[in-house]
């Protein structure tokens, strides 16, 4: 009982996720994995199925990384343990998710470069914010398996 009341005590709830290593990703992840969901959904889609894996992506990491922020900013994971291995695998997960999505994502944006420049413009910013989104939930996966195995 005692190492279950220590494991909670090192995961932080309310604004404490807002002064905390990996915590305080959550926000830019959120931003930089905004922007590329809208700029890929700006875009022409052409070829549907990598962008239709970059647009699930996207949106998938977004809605998952807010609801997850949401139950360490409310305190949910103070109920049970084995938050911190779940930190981790979720990040670790999106992070490799991410860097799939950068890949082809990337893959397509150079195939279209002879498109139009505005479009071709759109579809670089969203491969350098995917790549940023994927940087910050790799930062995120490294910093959440310190805390997992500091326990």
């Amino acid at each position: 009982m005692a190492s279950t009341t220590a494991t909670m005590g090192n995961l932080p709830s309310g604004f404490g996720i807002c002064t905390t290593i990996p915590d305080i990703l959550y926000l830019p992840e959120l931003v930089f994995g905004g922007l590329v969901w809208i700029l890929v959904a700006c875009t022409l889609v052409d070829p549907a199925n990598p962008q239709g894996w970059v647009m699930f992506v996207s949106v998938f990491c977004f809605t998952m990384t807010f609801i997850w922020m949401c139950m360490f900013a409310f305190g949910v994971h103070r109920n049970s343990g084995g938050w911190a291995a779940a930190d981790f695998a979720y990040h670790g997960m999106a992070a490799f998710f991410y860097l799939s999505a950068s890949v082809a994502l990337a893959k397509v944006t150079l195939d279209k470069k002879s498109g139009l420049l505005f479009n071709y413009r759109l579809d670089i910013s969203a491969v350098v914010f995917s790549y940023v989104a994927t940087l910050l939930y790799f930062i995120h996966t490294i910093f959440s398996a310190i805390r997992w195995k500091s326990f």
